[in-house]
């Protein structure tokens, strides 16, 4: 039986990012958004609001997915929200799903998040996990949406039959506009206002990030991860981590990406300086720069994603998470951290989203 690949969130970094390696692959592969994604070739776009059922019941009509990929979430105020909407979405898409009897396996993406809490909640310390971060870590004790998310896919699954998986990125690298968590992109966009205007690439975030571990995930490493697991009967019905497989401090990648685009690097001294703040009166600066350069995007809001960056690069601990369940069962992928970084950097500029 030929896979059909549904990719929800196919307009974001993990769901573009995703589909192309599908269509590589020969999967027949729809890519579902409120505004679909028309720029990779080859993907049959599925225009629906995972929170209106009637909608959803009338895109995926003819449409019956041997496997499903949940990439997608929305950011609401609170925690309790985040949960009630984020649940929701799942819920809503694999009831319309269910009638089909097509579904063989379900893949969920979330996020280190589910060893370190909420958004806010890491920032101010209370809730410091054992690093490296394994799967078989409980809970916390507090609200999070990835276990609403994680919940209605097991009782999806108990309910129709399919496997499953959970994928747990760190920190994804690659492209994409107007996605809600992009410290790539973000980056690129700070330094390029650095070299226009000769500021200093100012490191934002804790001495703990600064000078301790960390790891990120490629989101080409991601996509193939998540057709492995989908496609491996020993990774069904598993959860995992997901990262490059290296790890590197800050301390040391900061100057190489400062490095790359020509600009002067600071690094951490003494205080937290968010770049939320360094670029939150940047919008006329940046729409100055495309004009210039003739930039496909300008909007500086639809490229940088501060708030999430500085949360990342805030954390008062180092964090990086362990792989040996996915490489005990046969996924061997490796991917160099600042090649991540360099590869996303040159399409960005071959893309005119950066100079």
């Amino acid at each position: 039986m030929k896979e059909i690949a549904l990719v929800v969130g196919a307009s974001g970094i993990i769901g573009s990012n995703l589909c192309q390696e599908l269509l590589a692959n020969g999967w027949t592969t729809y890519g579902l958004a409120r505004n679909p994604n028309s720029d990779v070739a080859g993907l049959r776009p599925v225009a629906a609001d995972l929170l209106d059922p009637a909608s959803l019941q009338t895109a995926l009509a003819d449409i019956q997915p041997t496997h499903v990929f949940i990439t997608s979430w929305m950011r609401n105020e609170t925690e309790v929200e985040n949960i009630r909407v984020n649940g929701s979405m799942v819920r809503n898409l694999l009831a319309a799903l269910s009638p089909k009897k097509s579904v063989q396996h379900v893949a969920l993406v979330t996020g280190l998040k589910h060893y370190l809490g909420p958004f806010e909640a890491y920032v101010s310390g209370g809730f410091l996990p054992i690093t490296p971060v394994r799967e078989e870590h409980p809970r916390l004790d507090i609200d999070n949406f990835y276990y609403a998310q994680e919940d209605e896919v097991y009782a999806a699954a108990t309910r129709d039959g399919f496997t499953w998986s959970v994928h747990r990125p760190h920190s994804v690298i690659g492209k994409a506009v107007g996605n809600q968590m992009n410290m790539g992109t973000t980056l690129a966009v700070y330094a390029t206002i650095c070299k226009e205007t000769g500021r200093r690439f100012q490191y934002p975030g804790s001495e703990a990030q600064w000078n301790g571990l960390c790891d990120v995930t490629d989101a080409r490493l991601l996509a193939k991860h998540l057709v492995w697991a989908s496609t491996t009967d020993a990774a069904r019905n598993e959860a995992f981590n997901v990262v490059n497989g290296d790890v590197f401090r800050w301390s040391w990648l900061w100057q190489r990406l400062a490095d790359w685009f020509g600009v002067e690097a600071a690094g951490f001294d003494g205080t937290i300086r968010p770049l939320e703040a360094e670029i939150a009166n940047d919008g006329a600066l940046w729409r100055g720069i495309a004009e210039r350069y003739n930039l496909a995007e300008p909007d500086l809001n639809r490229l940088a994603s501060a708030w999430h960056t500085d949360l990342d690069l805030g954390r008062p601990i180092e964090v990086m998470a362990d792989m040996s369940k996915s490489r005990k069962l046969g996924f061997t992928v490796y991917q160099p951290t600042d090649e991540s970084f360099f590869d996303l950097f040159e399409q960005l500029r071959a893309d005119r989203l950066i100079p």
